[in-house]
């Protein structure tokens, strides 16, 4: 144990030093520097397994999702537009969206996830707060596929 290395401090990445644009169907590109948090998860569609000759049963995925949600301060109208599209005209929007994280103290390098195929599931369309601060607006949405074109590098002592 005594000669086990440790992770160093420098080497965690910066939540705030990331970027996210999204890229329309349409080629509009749009840089979302109102985003102020962003969470995608893919998640497991699993069906249990019963195998004879055992008591525990077995799990086998069978398909997956892929969903999100994005905090952004209330100062466009982009995804409002999204939505009222669908309303108007019937025609829905899907997009790309790039998410970049990059912390140049950190061995680790950088990181680019494309999500593709994403689609608003809410946006909110009006609000106020008397005791608010700021106004953000949370969206749920989305995705079909992912791309990681850049991950991160391996850090030194991670290879066992």
């Amino acid at each position: 144990m005594d000669n086990l290395q440790t992770m160093l401090a420098k080497d965690t990445l910066s939540a705030k030093m990331a970027r996210a644009f999204i890229t329309t169907r349409e080629g509009e590109r749009y840089l979302l520097f109102q985003a102020k948090t962003l969470e995608a998860t893919l998640e497991k569609e699993k069906e249990e397994v019963a195998i004879l000759g055992r008591m525990q049963k077995g799990h086998k995925s069978v398909s997956m999702k892929g969903s999100g949600t994005m905090t952004i301060y209330k100062n466009t109208a982009l995804f409002d537009d999204m939505m009222l599209r669908l309303v108007n005209e019937g025609i829905d929007t899907y997009f790309d969206l790039q998410v970049e994280n990059e912390d140049p103290t950190s061995d680790a390098g950088g990181r680019v996830v494309i999500l593709t195929g994403c689609n608003i599931d809410k946006t909110t369309v009006a609000s106020y707060d008397a005791d608010g601060k700021l106004l953000e607006d949370e969206i749920g949405f989305t995705f079909e596929g992912v791309k990681i074109p850049k991950n991160f590098r391996m850090l030194d002592g991670m290879q066992a």
